[in-house]
């Protein structure tokens, strides 16, 4: 994090310099991957020299760290954790490496933290100056030179949540991650080299998805008055879960027997897959007025029930071919491919769960 004081003394208010991002032009600190032979500190002067054209000294011991999902050209979205290596910036080179693809900007602390999107760099921010430190550390429990940031509940992950422990927004978050996995799932199935970025993503998302069903069960028992009943909750974020910890269970075993060529059946079952997501997606937010929304979720329900039924022939399909194919001469191959198919049809299946789920809700609620 390049900085410097506005003043000639120390104690003048400080400046931070942001930078934009190649791809989506937010504003963001210069940083980069570990360079081989050099110290972490060190990699991060090398990236500020490079992408905002400052030099300077920089302190060995990390201000702290911050989290945040990176899209790769690939198209996975992956968690990638950031330390913050405070730059005494004394000297801007009048040209740098990447001058053409980045503007940047020197600001006030408190701008910085307003102009930066992910929460957790805000705080490392607002953190920096004197003053800012104490109440910081009052508010969230930030403690300087430590990975204090990375906890249970992250700050990127916060965002997806509510601020009132609304069961809605809750449900909303944890389709979203769904959609988000079963995209991922669905890249991964469609073969090619970036198949450990594709197997992460769906990890990160069933973690993700954890965090929020344990958001759900803990507001079930202690919220007095609930929009429906209390097992119809549990039982539909339960459904939801399972859902995407089959597709956790996909990406494992593709993982175990190193698969990387993948039948037409399964790329079918996941293209059902990932539409099934989305009209969970899509189902989700119209049980704020099940009322009003009953006709819509009955047809969203229906459809996912039939989507069930033809991944069902599509492994029945897949499976026959598979022994046809294989069964007399490659048994093993056989037996991974069945195994596959049986992960796939798993998913469905808990969609088709979280179907009926909404439908009783529907039933008891309309």
């Amino acid at each position: 994090m390049p900085y410097r004081f506005e003043g000639a003394i120390s104690d003048s208010p400080i400046q931070v310099l942001l930078i934009t991002s190649r791809e989506s032009g937010r504003w963001v600190i210069p940083k980069g991957n570990p360079l081989p032979g050099l110290a972490a500190h060190n990699a991060a002067a090398v990236e500020a020299e490079e992408e905002a054209g400052v030099q300077g000294l920089v302190c060995p011991t990390p201000l702290g760290s911050y989290r945040y999902r990176k899209r790769r050209k690939n198209g996975a979205s992956l968690m990638i954790d950031v330390d913050v290596f405070p730059l005494a910036v004394h000297r801007e080179l009048p040209s740098w490496k990447e001058q053409g693809q980045r503007k940047r900007r020197w600001v006030a602390l408190a701008e910085a933290a307003r102009m930066v999107e992910e929460a957790d760099l805000s705080d490392l921010i607002s953190s920096f100056g004197p003053t800012e430190f104490k109440a910081a550390a009052l508010r969230t429990g930030f403690a300087a030179v430590t990975r204090s940031r990375i906890s249970p509940m992250f700050a990127w992950f916060q965002r997806l949540l509510p601020k009132a422990g609304n069961f809605f927004e809750l449900f909303d978050a944890h389709s979203r991650t769904i959609t988000a996995a079963a995209d991922a799932l669905t890249r991964l199935i469609q073969g090619g080299a970036a198949a450990s970025d594709h197997i992460r993503e769906v990890t990160e998302r069933e973690h993700d998805a954890d965090e929020i069903t344990r958001a759900v069960l803990k507001t079930v028992r202690e919220t007095f008055l609930t929009p429906f009943d209390r097992s119809a909750i549990t039982a539909l974020i339960g459904s939801m879960d399972d859902a995407i910890d089959e597709m956790q269970a996909t990406a494992r075993a593709i993982d175990l027997y190193e698969v990387r060529v993948f039948e037409q059946e399964m790329k079918d079952m996941a293209a059902i897959i990932v539409d099934a997501a989305r009209l969970t997606a899509e189902a989700i937010p119209l049980l704020r007025d099940v009322g009003r929304n009953a006709t819509r979720l009955h047809e969203l329900t229906e459809r996912l029930v039939r989507m069930e039924g033809h991944a069902d022939d599509l492994h029945a399909a897949g499976v026959k071919r598979a022994f046809v194919e294989l069964g007399q001469t490659e048994t093993l191959r056989f037996l991974v491919a069945r195994e596959i198919y049986k992960h796939l049809e798993r998913i469905v299946d808990a969609f088709e769960d979280v179907a009926n789920e909404i439908d009783g809700i529907v039933i008891d609620n309309a």
